[in-house]
């Protein structure tokens, strides 16, 4: 019965992400900490969330992507065409910053 359960968590673990695809054009450094300096600028109180965030970006999402991504937490109207797109990147992201959020 233990090996059923270790077996059964060790597929979910593989079902779930544990190993995730590498993002092929990550964000750079300088959009990390784009991110990070638009992320406590609009929640000054979330510093560890926004370091979180910052550090889980490279494996959710490309540079192109976290250029959205950071005008979005700037104010600028996000484009229907990246909805479902921002909408997966914020739970994800959530699953891993906030695991507790939903």
């Amino acid at each position: 019965m233990t090996k059923l359960l270790l077996m059964a968590a060790a597929l979910s673990l593989l079902a779930g992400g544990a190993m995730a695809k590498t993002i092929a054009n990550p964000p750079s450094e300088a959009q990390l900490k784009a991110f990070y300096a638009a992320c406590i600028h609009v929640a000054p109180q979330a510093t560890v969330l926004c370091k979180c965030k910052e550090e889980a970006a490279p494996r959710l999402i490309d540079a192109a992507f976290m250029d959205v991504v950071i005008a979005s937490i700037k104010g600028k109207p996000l484009e229907a065409k990246y909805y479902d797109a921002y909408n997966n990147y914020i739970a994800r992201s959530n699953q891993i910053c906030k695991p507790d959020y939903m």
